[in-house]
């Protein structure tokens, strides 16, 4: 999937949202046609109510009230076709008046509903790239993909998070995943995402950057004790990889240990000692203990949260991320999440019904050591 990582927009809604426009049009002129064409006494003008009923759905107000205009001039039409009499005309003329005032009001609500949404998304799209901003296809030595799904119907945000960010002689990465759904997980991402990247370039190490995440959080839960906030625990997942070692280190706080592809073949990495989720350490002293791994020139990184890996089909089984991995070990890094989040749709029995973070991070074959000016060498 093309760095960013969101889904694209759904291509089938401008289809429908045009069929929807034609319907009402379409409608009117096949009970003309119907009417005109049937033997006498028989009448289908009375669907013409079907016109102005239909642009409520989707013609502005202006536009409902031009269908409804064009159904009763219709029925006159009709009416002078079949020889009605006038009794016959002004009550059927009345009754589409009545819907077509009926199909006013309807459409007035739906735009009116239309228009606070179109403000409420242009509201989250801000808050998306102030909270979960792109990631640059490359930072350093290592190119970086994104898979990015909310699990809330239209949401954009949802309770996992993930930043990178180049600080001097390395990266360092963040992928986590807040306990539960909806405002209060995206309260909590917000506020780890925050003292994230106020410590990311300061903190001497992954199990200081660690600590000032428990730190930010509680800070939090003080300021505002009655935030939802301050209740939810997160796994996350820190991983550092500095320009000039062929080395990944990694600390895990209870997330799902990441996939390793060396020369085509795939491996977890579990953590030994791992340290407790964000918001838990408390429960006793912290300790932190890093993980280093080598990795080189060709391999690949999977970071992932549990909306991945706790997928499950129609009998109950977890998806096979890691059988999975394997068989895509030869694709192009950048279709790697493409395939993933394709295959996770289908395999799942309802879908995606949780939160999806993926994070391919990769060192290039061609990697070369860059220049001292380029990045400095101050991760210890």
């Amino acid at each position: 999937m093309p760095n960013g990582g969101r889904l694209p927009a759904v291509t089938k809604t401008s289809t429908e949202f045009n069929l929807g426009l034609a319907l009402p049009l379409l409608a009117l002129a096949l009970v003309a046609a119907a009417d005109l064409i049937t033997s006498e006494g028989q009448h289908f003008d009375r669907l013409l109510v079907i016109g102005p009923a239909l642009a409520a759905i989707t013609w502005s107000v202006r536009g409902t009230l031009v269908i409804g205009l064009v159904a009763m001039v219709l029925r006159v039409v009709l009416g002078v076709a079949q020889d009605d009499s006038v009794t016959d005309v002004v009550a059927a003329e009345l009754v589409l008046a009545a819907v077509t005032v009926a199909a006013l009001w309807v459409s007035g609500v739906r735009t009116r509903y239309e228009r606070d949404l179109s403000e409420v998304t242009a509201v989250a799209e801000v808050v998306q790239r102030v909270l979960l901003r792109p990631l640059a296809p490359r930072l350093g030595t290592v190119e970086l993909h994104l898979l990015y799904v909310s699990a809330a119907a239209k949401a954009r945000i949802g309770g996992d998070f993930y930043e990178a960010v180049r600080v001097p002689g390395g990266v360092r990465v963040m992928l986590g995943d807040v306990q539960g759904k909806g405002l209060g997980a995206v309260e909590t991402a917000s506020v780890l995402l925050g003292a994230y990247r106020a410590a990311v370039t300061e903190a001497p190490d992954l199990g200081a950057l660690a600590d000032r995440l428990e730190e930010g959080l509680q800070r939090y839960g003080a300021w505002d004790p009655d935030s939802d906030a301050a209740e939810r625990f997160a796994t996350v997942l820190l991983i550092e990889l500095r320009d000039d070692l062929d080395v990944v280190r990694l600390l895990s706080c209870g997330h799902p240990a990441p996939l390793l592809q060396h020369e085509g073949r795939v491996r977890a990495l579990p953590f030994a000692d791992p340290s407790l989720p964000v918001n838990l350490a408390g429960l006793y002293a912290s300790r932190h203990h890093i993980e280093e791994v080598p990795f080189g020139p060709g391999d690949r990184l999977l970071l992932f949260t549990d909306g991945v890996s706790e997928t499950r089909d129609r009998d109950g089984d977890f998806y096979p991320l890691e059988e999975r991995l394997g068989h895509w070990a030869d694709e192009p890094a950048d279709r790697v999440l493409t395939l993933l989040h394709e295959d996770l749709t289908v395999y799942g029995a309802s879908g995606l019904d949780d939160d999806v973070a993926a994070m391919l991070v990769v060192r290039p074959p061609e990697t070369a050591l860059p220049r001292a000016a380029d990045a400095p060498a101050a991760l210890p």
